[in-house]
């Protein structure tokens, strides 16, 4: 019997009902990066004596997009597999055994060519260090299982040249689909920064960054924009493709006639809500939508979709009341993710969740955003301000709590109850995450045993798991053997995937894979 089949004997004996896989950013449409379906791994055998590392493999490049993982993939060679995908700041995407039973790639797909002069793009060129030692693939890729397509957006360099393509592989293969790759690309009317002779705004390759993840929604494949550190007379971008003809379907500028305004949510994807909501929070920039003809909404969480029959924005948006002290001292609303909840039966019954490089947190309708009040922010269900520092990371939601961290802060668990977030938090770690804290995920088996992920630096990436009931109870981090369960460098922004009694993390041109120990001889 070969290894991978004795894992999954394993997880049959224990009782486990598989996830069939993880195919997005922060683990679904809701981003809760909640994993209801682990009944592996449990409080009780998760500790530095029965679970550790099983496994690592290297890479090209550092990975700042989620690991994402499938169950069942077919493989002409190998037969069904279970797999996770890795996507690199090197221009490559990975398709990993998820078992470890089979130790090279299953495949490897590079979209660089350096003796035809296309490469990544050198940091340098983008004049800040925010993702070094190259820009290649950022966001983190979608799957769609229903056809078997990966979708990524990569950035290159050819010939001095700058370029985006939206790619579309066979999760099977690595080979294209539907006739990728496409230049992704976009032009809109707009008097504002970079604007031409004829009142339009155009995507420029260099200045947008691709920093959030892919979103799938009915048949469109959602790629957001910001900018690399502010620099450059940059716009926040929201582009739509179809996910089988890869054409362009919808195009919205967050600044058409201002300045910045970028997507960014610390790696955090659109969310689509239950109701078919989608939804994004912006950065500094022009805000003056509350003005008549006023169409840019920077420092803002907007719905957007068709407004009519040919056109893609804004339905219903909610701007901080201090958004004017927000822009000028870059302050971000936008600079943490967004979280779906579950349906409350007390009060707005569609709940939105977002924090902001402030640290406020805000808790809103999704069926009414609000707006903008200039007085405060009366209008929305909740603000909290002063329990967590700035938030550059996407929340999670479990069994009635919300879990958040801020930058160089600890980590906190909110309960949410009749609608409303208490104002303090119910639960704290006892140790903290340096910048930029940490994105949580949380591990359960229904509303059992659940544990809470989190990726830490110190100098190198250390994995954390908590009671998800008590914080104070860390149950294992990868630092207490390090020298058996020791990771590559950190890479801001990271988030661990958690699948079948395994966990999967990315680093500085690495993945490794914890679980369960094999029993001692």
């Amino acid at each position: 019997m070969i290894a991978g089949a004795i894992i999954l004997a394993f997880c049959q004996v224990a009782g486990a009902d598989p996830i069939a896989g993880i195919y997005t950013y922060h683990y679904d449409n809701a981003r809760d990066g909640l994993n209801s379906n682990e009944t592996i791994l449990t409080p009780s055998n998760v500790n530095q004596t029965t679970f550790g590392k099983l496994f690592s493999r290297a890479v090209d490049g550092y990975v700042y997009a989620e690991p994402l993982y499938v169950n069942g993939v077919q493989f002409q060679k190998f037969g069904a597999r279970e797999v996770v995908y890795i996507a690199t700041e090197h221009d490559s995407v990975y398709a990993f055994d998820a078992s470890g039973a089979i130790s090279a790639p299953l495949w490897k797909v590079s979209f660089i060519n350096p003796k035809k002069r296309t490469t990544t793009i050198p940091w340098e060129r983008v004049g800040t260090t925010d993702l070094v030692p190259e820009v290649g693939i950022t966001g983190t890729p979608v799957i769609d299982p229903a056809s078997g397509t990966l979708y990524v957006a990569v950035a290159t360099m050819e010939k001095g040249a700058y370029f985006y393509r939206l790619h579309a592989l066979d999760i099977a293969t690595g080979a294209e689909k539907f006739g990728g790759p496409i230049v992704i690309n976009a032009t809109l009317p707009g008097t504002g920064v970079g604007s031409d002779a004829n009142g339009n705004i155009s995507f420029v390759p260099l200045i947008a960054n691709q920093r959030s993840g892919l979103t799938l929604n009915n048949g469109v494949v959602y790629v957001a924009f910001a900018s690399h550190g502010d620099n450059g007379g940059y716009h926040g971008w929201m582009l739509g493709y179809d996910a089988s003809t890869l054409a362009q379907v919808s195009a919205f500028a967050v600044t058409p006639d201002g300045v910045r305004g970028g997507i960014w949510m610390a790696g955090g994807a659109p969310v689509i809500n239950d109701e078919g909501g989608l939804f994004v929070a912006t950065g500094n920039g022009t805000f003056d939508a509350n003005l008549d003809g006023g169409i840019d909404y920077g420092d803002s969480l907007l719905k957007l979709g068709p407004t009519d029959s040919s056109n893609f924005g804004v339905i219903d948006y909610f701007t901080p009341y201090d958004q004017g002290k927000i822009d000028d001292m870059d302050l971000d609303y936008g600079s943490s993710g967004v979280l779906a909840l579950p349906d409350q039966s007390v009060g707005p019954a569609h709940l939105l969740f977002t924090g902001s490089k402030e640290g406020t947190l805000y808790l809103l309708d999704a069926d009414n955003l609000g707006g903008f009040n200039p007085i405060d922010d009366s209008q929305i269900v909740q603000s909290i301000m002063g329990e967590t520092t700035g938030q550059w990371s996407t929340p999670a939601y479990f069994n009635g709590l919300i879990y958040v961290d801020g930058e160089a802060d600890n980590l906190k668990a909110f309960s949410l109850a009749n609608g409303q977030l208490s104002t303090s938090p119910v639960s704290i770690s006892k140790m903290n995450f340096n910048y930029p804290g940490t994105t949580p995920v949380v591990s359960a088996n229904g509303i059992q045993n659940g544990i809470v992920w989190a990726l830490g630096s110190s100098g190198t990436a250390v994995l954390h798991a908590f009671d998800a009931s008590d914080l104070t109870n860390e149950l294992y981090n990868s630092a207490q053997k390090k020298a058996r369960d020791g990771i590559s460098g950190f890479v801001k922004f990271s988030v661990p995937t958690v699948a079948n009694g395994r966990v999967f993390v990315g680093s500085q041109k690495r993945l490794t894979v914890f679980g369960l120990l094999p029993p001692k001889k």
